[in-house]
């Protein structure tokens, strides 16, 4: 049996990183994957380019029964920490959008850097390893894994989420901290295109492919908390994606309805009530002004009775209430999804290992001295853009420095 002081389970963004740190601290680590290949989630992020960051991240950007946990680990590895390790490495990057991150060639280039500083700091890596049985004892853990069984002092678990099954996505981390009685919260999709009822999909089916900026929120969500979104909103053949979409959804309820506007920053019914005084243009073409015509066409066959008078009839001839009702309908659409695209299309996973169960400094179990858990697998779920990558880092750091 191998004798290590560290065994990290997960070869992803957080396990390469709290692999890396620990083994420079001195610590002979083990780094176990049960996958063939590495970093799966980072290869295909942000188009392939890896969205590592983000500028603006603070708690205020995460979702979690306890919206605290997270400050004291992004408190001290923070967004400029892992652009200097970037630096050092010589990797290019850029901000693209709102504090979104970006490196200027390839998610490969994290990749290799991530895996060089493993390679620095001796971390000895098991993979392809699958761990099939975890026991605690007086000298730490033992793990039966398909390389070989392992004696470890401390044990990291970085894997548990649930999204993107096809490349290796398990429940692994979430069913070892029941296995120890701590609290799961249960896992459900984020960061995921919503989907319609077939009456529904049917009705706006010409809309797909259209994208343009929306206000959206979702209402009365779980947290209590409904932020709006100002993102680009795209339709789809089966409903909603785009990045106002992804986003909500990790606040949307199953029945929930959404509210989205969009026209935001624009009153249309004052707008349309005040050209029809002085132009003699359709409503198709005066609507046009502001939204993407096809959009324009699908929503007037799709919400009013007599669509087909109302695209051709010249707004000066159109009642006020008439238009008024139009407007409301997309400055205030209010739609309920039938649900999510699930977990084979969903960016993170939202819940996970209960954070009250979990040291909010060290990241370490409050009852199980030793354990440790990081990343997704725990319920710390961040916004779309470069969000979840940063509490990878911080918290595997903060692990890290405890080992």
């Amino acid at each position: 049996m191998e004798h290590f002081d560290v065994a990290v389970i997960g070869a992803g963004a957080a396990g390469l990183m709290c692999a890396a740190r620990a083994g420079a601290r001195g610590r002979r680590v083990v780094l176990i994957e049960h996958a063939s290949k590495l970093a799966e989630k980072i290869r295909i992020s942000g188009g392939g380019r890896c969205n590592f960051t983000n500028l603006y991240t603070s708690s205020a950007n995460f979702v979690s029964e306890n919206p605290d946990f997270c400050r004291s680990a992004l408190a001290r590895y923070t967004p400029a920490d892992f652009m200097e390790l970037l630096t050092r490495h010589r990797i290019g990057y850029h901000e693209k959008h709102r504090g979104q991150m970006f490196c200027d060639r390839s998610s490969e280039d994290v990749i290799r850097m991530l895996a060089a500083e493993c390679d620095e700091a001796r971390v000895e890596w098991r993979m392809p390893s699958v761990v099939h049985d975890v026991s605690a004892g007086a000298d730490g853990f033992t793990l039966g894994a398909t390389t070989g069984p392992l004696l470890v002092k401390k044990l990291v678990i970085a894997t548990g989420g649930l999204s993107i099954p096809k490349i290796g996505a398990t429940d692994w981390g979430h069913r070892l901290a029941r296995q120890f009685a701590l609290k799961v919260t249960p896992p459900t999709p984020a960061l995921v295109p919503l989907t319609f009822d077939s009456k529904l999909s049917q009705g706006l089916s010409g809309l797909a492919g259209i994208s343009l900026e929306v206000e959206i929120r979702s209402e009365s969500p779980r947290t209590g908390v409904a932020p709006k979104f100002h993102e680009d909103l795209l339709f789809t053949h089966r409903g909603l994606s785009g990045p106002a979409v992804l986003q909500i959804s990790t606040y949307w309820e199953s029945g929930r309805a959404l509210r989205i506007d969009l026209a935001p920053r624009i009153d249309l019914a004052a707008e349309l009530v005040a050209t029809k005084r002085h132009q003699r243009q359709t409503l198709l073409n005066t609507l046009s002004q502001w939204l993407p015509r096809r959009l324009v066409a699908g929503w007037l066959d799709a919400y009013c009775s007599d669509a087909a008078l109302l695209g051709t009839q010249k707004i000066a001839d159109i009642p006020d209430k008439v238009l008024q009702e139009l407007a409301g309908s997309i400055n205030r659409w209010t739609v309920t999804p039938a649900g999510t695209e699930g977990f084979r299309k969903a960016e993170v996973t939202r819940g996970g290992v209960a954070t009250h169960h979990l040291s909010s400094q060290t990241m370490q179990a409050n009852h199980v001295p030793g354990l440790y858990f990081i990343g997704e697998v725990v319920d710390v779920t961040g916004w779309l853009g470069g969000y979840n990558f940063q509490w990878a880092w911080a918290s595997a750091v903060a692990a890290a420095m405890a080992l």
